[in-house]
């Protein structure tokens, strides 16, 4: 595990020195589990979370630590950044114009993207900020750690939008695009690589922490989001998959560059030499039931009386499906990190809707199950209407994945068949894998979907289809009705989420 760290000041962070620890740890693990294993491995492919910032100074160390992709610090530096005269949707219509016709997005006012980390801080750390001799996305830093290499990727750079996507085989800094979100050139990693290509061999440092060979080649790898797509096998255009892990999405590769910014999706560049990924994210999915194990169930509190089974989520899904279809009507919005797509509403709250005397602890589990995937159907519309056709199927990956009921639930409420993807917790390390292959010549790209097996298929129930349309209305109508007064409730307390 890697702890989150929570600031006084609403930042969620983490130390870059854990990371790289738990891989070490991880690594040597696999390897001894493997008679002759460490001397079988002739290549690495990195994958991370996507929209963090690790500072690292001149002694090319890490500045404290890393801002991660929870963190709405930046919001307000962000706000300054892309307002103007005259305003579309709260940004300055030729600001607006000019990201989106070379990056195919725009800063995301919720303040959780890499540009608005950095910008939080030259304000509120100038003297860490001046300190730091270049920003890292931590598969950067990662990788820098691994080859003493510092670089980038063009689908990893995205999210500090100063970068010309138009020309997919040619991603490069823009210069205007540097000026209008106020970074500094020179503190970005100077080269801009192919996620198949391959980044060098480890150093002597890092093969020994790792237990491997200096021979060993490191591939650039790519963000859990677009390693994800690949691992799903979803590799084809227009092939769906959905992640259901601490957060979720519901994507697919696509042949053209085109942005949906009211509802905060784009067409942006892909793992995969030449193609787009629509991006869009939902804050919070698999963390829900975290939520559920340590803040409602098994707090560490006075009401505490034993620690949460080891089989504690076995037993949720157990306790979930005594409930019927619908859990009797009570419906739980997964809003509690506020909601990125397809509403970017960082001030949005969770909660538990028509709650009654007689309702149960399993339609309370249910319904956050169900809340999940109602949910990801509120993407699905926009999803849809972005591509200009229906899904034919959704991919499922994730932790979440591996639950069956989640699975059912998906193509119940999605009303399209789910494909649950064999190992779905694996599908970024699948992913991974597969772009460090084709980079090293193993695999080509056409061949990947035949690698990646289906587990089971789960086709929509046609009993439950106008319940979930009656729950799907409601869902909606809920947002709705309240986000104004959550805006009021957490107008200044954004980074609280």
């Amino acid at each position: 595990p890697t702890p989150l760290i929570f600031t006084p000041d609403g930042g969620v962070e983490q130390d870059p020195a854990a990371w790289w620890e738990a891989i070490c740890t991880a690594t040597r693990r696999v390897l001894a589990e493997v008679a002759g294993a460490a001397a079988r491995v002739t290549g690495i492919g990195v994958t991370t979370q996507w929209s963090g910032t690790v500072p690292l100074g001149a002694a090319g160390e890490p500045l404290g630590n890393a801002i991660i992709w929870m963190d709405a610090r930046g919001a307000r530096h962000i706000r300054q950044v892309t307002g103007g005269f005259p305003a579309f949707s709260g940004y300055g219509a030729r600001k607006l114009w000019t990201w989106l016709r070379k990056t195919g997005g725009i800063p995301g006012h919720s303040g959780k993207d890499s540009v608005a980390h950095i910008l939080y801080l030259r304000h509120a750390q100038p003297d860490r900020y001046a300190a730091t001799t270049k920003f890292l996305e931590p598969k950067d830093y990662i990788n820098y750690k691994l080859t003493g290499r510092i670089a980038s990727t063009g689908e990893t750079m995205t999210l500090h939008w100063v970068t010309d996507n138009r020309a997919i085989d040619a991603i490069h800094y823009d210069d205007e695009l540097l000026r209008l979100a106020g970074l500094d050139r020179a503190k970005l990693p100077a080269d801009l690589l192919r996620a198949v290509d391959v980044l060098g061999a480890l150093t002597p440092a890092a093969a020994a922490d790792l237990g491997l060979s200096t021979q060993v080649k490191v591939v650039a790898g790519a963000p859990d989001i677009h390693t994800a797509a690949v691992g799903s096998g979803a590799v084809a255009d227009y092939a769906a998959h959905c992640y259901i892990g601490t957060s979720s999405w519901l994507s697919c590769h696509v042949p053209f560059k085109q942005t949906d910014i009211v509802h905060n999706m784009a067409a942006l560049p892909s793992a995969l030499p030449g193609r787009y990924l629509l991006i869009n994210e939902h804050e919070i999915a698999g963390a829900a039931l975290n939520f559920l194990r340590d803040r409602v169930f098994f707090g560490d509190d006075a009401l505490a009386h034993h620690p949460p089974p080891a089989d504690v989520f076995t037993r949720l899904e157990a306790l979930a499906a005594t409930a019927p279809p619908g859990s009797n009507r009570v419906i739980f919005t997964p809003w509690l990190n506020g909601e990125r797509s397809p509403v970017d509403d960082h001030t949005v709250r969770s909660g538990w809707h028509n709650l009654s005397l007689h309702t149960t602890r399993g339609d309370l589990v249910r319904s956050v199950y169900e809340g999940v995937a109602l949910n990801t159907r509120w993407l699905q519309i926009y999803v849809e209407k972005f591509i200009r056709r229906p899904l034919a199927e959704v991919r499922m990956v994730g932790g979440g994945a591996r639950s069956a009921l989640w699975c059912q639930l998906h193509a119940d409420v999605l009303q399209r068949p789910v494909l649950q993807i064999a190992d779905p917790l694996h599908v970024n390390t699948r992913g991974a894998a597969f772009l460090a292959a084709v980079g090293l010549g193993y695999l080509h790209l056409e061949e990947l979907a035949a690698h990646t097996p289906v587990a089971h298929r789960y086709d929509p129930r046609p009993a439950t289809a106008a319940l979930y349309d009656e729950l799907f209305d409601a869902f909606v109508t809920i947002y709705r009705k309240t986000h104004p007064i959550y805006r009021r409730l957490n107008r200044g307390h954004e980074s609280e989420a």
